[in-house]
């Protein structure tokens, strides 16, 4: 759903490209945890929540496929202070994921409305030399 790359499936585990892999949550308890109790309680109380965070670049176009897909929002795109767009979703186990924008994609987005650079700094809270990095390395 989120386009990355599966290295290998082994059905209750799966391995991703970049070594990030993600555990199905009864599975992982039973595999992972089986000789620490303690641990598997903290791990299954709601008030430790985690949250997993990916950067997308065409967020509008995973925000579509996520809704297509019926997928349950946490809460739908909204905008930053500083400028990023962001949604969150939960997983089947109710874990939240959050999916943003790269800060190199906000800085363009607000140059191409006609800001220059120093207002996008200022806009986006990013250093003047990063945005003139970004603008121009497009």
């Amino acid at each position: 759903m989120l386009d990355q790359q599966i290295e290998i499936d082994y059905g209750v585990n799966i391995g991703y490209v970049g070594g990030f892999s993600i555990w199905k949550k009864d599975d992982a308890h039973q595999n992972i945890f089986r000789d620490n109790k303690a641990e598997i309680e903290l791990i299954g109380n709601r008030e430790q929540q985690i949250e997993l965070y990916f950067e997308v670049e065409y967020i509008d176009k995973i925000c579509k496929k996520l809704k297509d897909h019926q997928i349950e929002f946490v809460h739908d795109m909204f905008e930053q202070p500083w400028g990023q767009r962001v949604f969150r979703v939960y997983d089947p186990d109710k874990y939240i994921i959050e999916l943003g924008e790269p800060m190199n994609v906000v800085i363009k987005r607000y140059y191409e409305t006609g800001m220059t650079f120093e207002e996008v700094a200022e806009r986006s809270s990013t250093p003047i030399s990063i945005v003139r990095s970004v603008i121009n390395n497009k």
